[in-house]
């Protein structure tokens, strides 16, 4: 089909959709079910297994993969960016990745101990497919989209997203529920509830692809920016930009000393965010397992919708208040709740741990990324400034996971790692008061 004008609602809508489709992939297989799949498969066992040469905790082996997937992303997203600014054909790659991480969502299906090197490549790749995709997703935004028209349409997509993720995984816990509901019978090896959320994922690689046709059928080929071939130098492009914002970094000191507080901070928060599942399962007193994951699926919604109301509260706080001081009493929270975490056994503080955790969260990481904008030089250069904060976001989620995976295999509980995070949380309210006050 010809190719819809910038700013077609049509376009718009079209793009926004892709939100729809892949966020079950962070509800589902990152948060909710994969992370109680993964520890029911440990249910008989002492959560440890011999895994590349070493006896690894499972919630360590876990964290580390996951370390590399995002260090493998932080690495390729620059170059990623290069080639999306020059080749004509951001589409494709756009599909390969989601193709990519859905399929290996499905792979999932055949998950378990006695094949462990497979299950976890299909884990690995299915991080590098959703991260991967939004490289190509993200950068099509200005392309389709007038200036004015790109806030409304980011945040079509963002609740968009949020529906879509939620319908599903209200679906998945009705079938690992009441399996028999769906005619989803156990067998001598698997639990009906095992079966089905092997199934699980299946649907979310199969509603991702489904769903991501819409997008595609709408959105343009892509077009080059440049009429230079896709050389060394233009490759290497992206890697060059972020080493032009870190020499810019050092003659914009309030910029700077944000930067040193929101690494650290976000190292501590994407680390809760990734471990939250796996710690209600191994160290949460459910009654049984069936309680143990209803329990922690209605965690993850019940942080989804938290974190609405908090995002809301976040906003109009920082309004009155100021990014900097608001963001600094987000901090002093986190720590209160590492601190709660640390000392909770029963189900009922592990849902109050949620709502708080859903409250700061929700405002957070939005606030975090204004405020960065905000204190951007003047510059048409955006991009370059946030891809390398993208990098950095990344970069300390490979450092929080490397360091919540060691503590946890070297003291064999994960909750002396909870209080290391909780001192990341001090060490960013340390380097959050460092920011001028007339910054912000």
């Amino acid at each position: 089909m010809k190719d819809l004008q910038k700013g077609d609602k049509k376009l718009l809508n079209a793009w926004a959709f892709y939100d729809w489709a892949n966020s079950v992939y962070t509800l589902t297989i990152a948060s909710a079910v994969f992370p109680n799949f993964y520890e029911a498969l440990f249910a008989d066992r002492d959560h440890y297994i011999d895994v590349f040469g070493l006896h690894l905790k499972n919630t360590a082996l876990i964290s580390f993969i996951t370390a590399m997937a995002f260090l493998v992303v932080s690495f390729i997203s620059p170059l990623l960016s290069g080639i999306a600014d020059y080749v004509g054909n951001k589409k494709s790659f756009l599909k390969f990745f989601c193709y990519t991480g859905a399929l290996s969502c499905m792979g999932l299906y055949w998950f378990s101990l006695d094949n462990i090197y497979v299950g976890l490549a299909f884990y690995f790749f299915g991080l590098i497919g959703f991260w991967g995709s939004l490289v190509f997703y993200n950068s099509y935004l200005p392309d389709i989209a007038f200036e004015e028209q790109q806030d409304n349409i980011s945040a079509k997509g963002y609740s968009l997203g949020y529906f879509g993720s939620v319908i599903l995984l209200l679906i998945n816990l009705a079938m690992i529920m009441k399996p028999d509901w769906f005619g989803i019978v156990g067998t001598a090896n698997q639990k009906a509830s095992e079966i089905a959320m092997r199934y699980s994922f299946i649907m979310v690689g199969v509603w991702w692809i489904l769903f991501s046709q819409y997008t595609y059928y709408y959105l343009p080929k892509g077009r080059k920016s440049s009429s230079e071939k896709l050389t060394k130098s233009v490759l290497f492009n992206g890697f060059k930009e972020l080493k032009k914002v870190w020499a810019l970094l050092q003659q914009n000191i309030p910029l700077k000393r944000y930067l040193g507080g929101f690494f650290v901070s976000s190292m501590a928060v994407q680390t809760v965010v990734l471990v939250a599942t796996y710690f209600g399962a191994q160290e949460i007193k459910w009654e049984s397992k069936e309680q143990g994951t209803f329990g922690l699926i209605i965690c993850i919604l019940l942080i989804q919708i938290v974190g609405i109301i908090g995002a809301f509260i976040t906003s109009r706080a920082s309004k009155k208040y100021g990014n900097i001081p608001t963001l600094i009493v987000i901090n002093f929270i986190w720590v209160v709740f590492c601190v709660i975490v640390y000392f909770i056994y029963l189900p009922v503080h592990f849902y109050i741990a949620a709502t708080i955790a859903g409250f700061v969260m929700g405002g957070i990481q939005a606030l975090s990324r204004s405020t960065y904008s905000k204190l951007l030089p003047e510059t048409k250069d955006t991009a370059s400034f946030f891809s390398f904060y993208d990098v950095a976001e990344k970069i300390g989620i490979v450092i929080g996971m490397c360091v919540y995976g060691i503590i946890d295999q070297i003291t064999g509980s994960p909750r002396p790692a909870i209080a290391v995070l909780g001192v990341f949380f001090i060490t960013a309210i340390f380097l959050l008061r460092r920011v001028p006050k007339k910054a912000l």
